[in-house]
């Protein structure tokens, strides 16, 4: 209310403050500078998306963080429209911030000892537990935890795919590689933003929900389809 009477206006403007603070902290790290990249050392990048493990991880992180995304920017919404409270709405966010990151202290260890793939699929199934919760009821219990399982399936889906498209390109190919995977989630992650409010709007919570479920059944198949495919071949 401090910048009445548009509401919430001066968080953003205190968060700019914030990005200005960490800019200054930042320009006085001593970091050595990389080397210059070669986009023209490795093999070509068509050459590399088309590995069926490359192919696997980047629609895996294209699932995970979009569809994240999606029902998080739809949760606060519509829990206003369920006749909930704005402290409701905050909790809620502020519990599946936590569970984003916080698994992270793990996630990495839970990848060298399972696999980047088993990782990855629990994460795809746990964002459509989220989905189902949220289908199951309108209370703020309901709510809170849509947004704590949604906020693990993601830290264990996006780890465990950017971990994943670790394994498909060599050194030398990194820059090149990780530029493009970055562009593929987080171009998805913009299209999933702008129709996460028209989608609510037109359809409602449970729509946001249900949409979910076919992405996540198609990343968890290919992913599934990729790692036997490449464990048979192994075994040859």
């Amino acid at each position: 209310d401090i910048w009445s009477p548009y509401l919430f206006a001066f968080s953003f403007v205190v968060q700019a403050a914030v990005a200005l603070v960490a800019m200054a902290i930042l320009s006085g790290v001593d970091a050595p500078k990389p080397a210059p990249a070669d986009l023209h050392r490795g093999r070509p990048l068509f050459e590399i998306a088309r590995q069926p493990r490359f192919i696997a991880a980047a629609l895996c992180g294209v699932i995970a963080y979009p569809t994240m995304n999606l029902v998080m920017t739809s949760a606060p919404l519509a829990m206003k429209m369920c006749g909930l409270s704005l402290s409701d709405s905050n909790f809620g966010i502020q519990w599946h911030i936590v569970a984003m990151y916080g698994p992270s202290f793990f996630t990495g260890t839970l990848i060298a000892r399972f696999g980047a793939p088993r990782v990855v699929a629990a994460g795809l199934l746990l964002e459509a537990c989220g989905a189902i919760i949220g289908l199951s009821g309108i209370t703020a219990v309901h709510f809170w935890a849509t947004l704590i399982v949604l906020g693990l399936g993601w830290n264990f889906g996006f780890v465990g795919a950017s971990a994943l498209v670790l394994e498909t390109h060599r050194p030398e190919e990194r820059n090149k590689v990780q530029a493009f995977n970055d562009f593929l989630v987080f171009g998805m992650m913009a299209v999933g933003s702008f129709s996460s409010g028209q989608l609510l709007a037109n359809y409602g919570w449970a729509a946001v929900n249900w949409v979910v479920f076919p992405p996540v059944l198609l990343g968890v198949t290919v992913l599934l389809v990729v790692s036997f495919t490449q464990r048979r071949a192994a075994l040859r």
